[in-house]
């Protein structure tokens, strides 16, 4: 046997594992820099076990390594399939599915038990279903592959597969299948690997949001032939909140994880706070009544309250020239973010959600090439309200991942590929004008071939530190504990709907371009991703899809 790291086992039951092979970066186990804080006492958050209703669920911490592969996949590296040791499953618990991951990242399995409780809410499969062996496939791999799928009990579900290194079907004792009224639909998320018609993937709720109750399990499901085995999910059955952190226990957990956000140094509109913009002159103004804005209180209480966003109010910065260049540059040193706590996938997970608030968003650069035309206005707007959401694991406390907004999309990425600072803050890079975040420093370019949108991030001197300046904004699953402020169910436009033509800009940048290139650019100019240059302001976060629901 070969211990790699603390807490993955390889275990080769067909033949000794090849000496010759290099390690991967999975033979890695990824752990935050710093060691967890002590949270303060609650009710179940960070205790290592969650109530879901009718079912107690914990993780597996130990994984033997049954089968692996050493080439397809993500970088080509293959992947690695692993079964939930039992040695480290706590008496009472059984597996529900086993774990597969990329071998391109460091270790960070994780894998859902349930407790049996002796009320039949989880049994035995009576069965097994050979779904794919590896047994004629070429291909680069330590021994050989069987994948099985539970064969279960009528009015049972299997929530994950087996894998074995033999043609021999596995023990009925090595899964369980859970009661049909206890999950719910499940869906592949990410791809793991494949080869020749067989796919891996991970597996994710398939309703997912603050009211949504499917767990996410750490399983993979397997598809061969285009079909997909019939995987289910957990579900929190009675809606029980009970591992979500408490208001006592928030505040260090913000403190924990708080990123640190970098500007650009050439960053001319920074952010500041809703107050600060209300204070310095933010106007209300009303369709039909445009000749009389109203001056905005600083907590924003004379603001129309719910609605919809129907273009009957939008806020602006004030007329007077001076009074405008003050409030569109922001101002650091005064900032402070607003943070959105919400529970995920059952309430297992928590999403820490950082919003910041820019008055004014600059305008675009585009890469055309070897050239980079910087446009006078488009993709300028007043208001802009950019976030990052840290999904907290409610069994032990730790970060999970990141998702980083950028323009009308985002991207999740994984805690271990996360640039750590300051123990486990992560760093995060504001892209020059566009205020796009994104986890590495450097130009990421919104198009191919070399013509794009750029996003220009580098790691400079200006930066905050969310961790020192913030306010807890909302948290609705806490009841009354918080107050929202009145600015929050504002719902209309925070800026006015700029009148620039993208011809005019367009004839613009022709201009400017050699005779021998403006073909071409009035070829590409209209493929570029224009729904990113907006000219009129966001609407309220609380009416972002990701308010109530997931990210993506």
């Amino acid at each position: 046997m070969n211990v790699i790291g603390d807490c993955i086992r390889v275990i080769c039951r067909i033949s000794p594992c090849p000496p010759t092979n290099p390690p991967l970066p999975i033979d890695t186990v990824f752990k935050l820099p710093s060691s967890l804080p002590i949270w303060p006492s609650g009710t179940g958050f960070a205790t290592s076990s969650v109530s879901l209703g009718d079912l107690r669920v914990s993780e597996a911490t130990t994984f033997d390594v049954i089968w692996r592969t050493r080439s397809g996949g993500p970088d080509n590296l293959g992947a690695t399939f692993f079964e939930p040791s039992t040695i480290d499953i706590a008496q009472g618990y059984a597996v529900l599915g086993f774990h597969s991951q990329a071998n391109n990242k460091r270790f960070s399995g994780r894998s859902v038990v349930a407790y049996d409780d002796l009320n039949g809410n989880i049994k035995a499969p009576v069965d097994y279903i050979s779904v794919w062996n590896s047994l004629s496939f070429e291909i680069d791999q330590d021994g050989l592959g069987f994948i099985w799928l539970p064969k279960c009990p009528d009015g049972y579900k299997a929530l994950g597969h087996v894998v074995t290194n033999s043609t021999q079907k596995p023990s009925p004792d090595k899964i369980r299948c859970v009661k049909a009224d206890l999950t719910e639909q499940c869906e592949h998320y990410k791809w793991i690997w494949g080869a020749e018609g067989f796919n891996a993937y991970t597996t994710m709720p398939s309703n997912r949001g603050t009211q949504a109750m499917g767990v996410h399990l750490g399983s993979f499901v397997a598809q061969v032939g285009g079909v997909m085995s019939d995987i289910a999910c957990l579900k929190n059955t009675k809606s029980d909140l009970s591992a979500m952190p408490t208001l006592d226990q928030l505040k260090p957990l913000i403190d924990a994880y708080a990123p640190w956000v970098y500007f650009h140094p050439d960053e001319k509109y920074l952010p500041a706070t809703v107050e600060w913009f209300f204070e310095n002159g933010g106007l209300l103004y009303k369709r039909g009544d445009e000749a009389n804005p109203v001056t905005i209180l600083p907590d924003g209480s004379n603001l129309p309250q719910g609605g919809s966003d129907d273009n009957a109010y939008w806020l602006d910065a004030p007329s007077d020239s001076d009074a405008k260049d003050k409030v569109e540059r922001g101002n650091l040193a005064i900032t402070k973010v607003y943070v959105h706590v919400k529970p995920m996938f059952g309430a297992t997970f928590t999403d820490i959600v950082i919003w910041i608030y820019y008055p004014f968003n600059g305008p675009a650069t585009i890469k055309f090439k070897i050239f980079n035309i910087k446009l006078e206005h488009l993709g300028e707007h007043t208001g802009d309200w950019e976030h990052v959401t840290l999904r907290v694991n409610n069994f032990n406390g730790q970060l999970q991942s990141i998702y980083f907004s950028q323009h009308s999309g985002g991207a999740w990425v994984d805690a271990t590929d996360i640039e750590f600072q300051d123990r486990n803050k992560a760093a995060v890079y504001a892209s020059k004008h566009g205020h796009a975040f994104y986890s590495k420093p450097g130009l990421v370019l919104n198009g191919d071939d070399g013509i794009g949108l750029r996003n220009d991030c580098e790691k400079a001197d200006l930066y905050l530190d969310t961790g020192l300046y913030h306010t807890l904004l909302s948290a609705e699953y806490l009841g009354t504990a918080i107050v929202e402020p009145p600015w929050i169910n504002y719902s209309r436009k925070w800026g006015p709907r700029a009148a620039i033509y993208i011809e005019d800009e367009f004839d613009k940048i022709r201009k400017r371009l050699p005779k021998f290139l403006r073909g071409l650019f009035t070829k590409l100019f209209y493929k570029l991703p224009i729904k990113i240059l907006e000219e009129e302001g966001p609407t309220s976060i609380k009416t972002k899809s990701s308010w109530y629901g997931d990210e993506i």
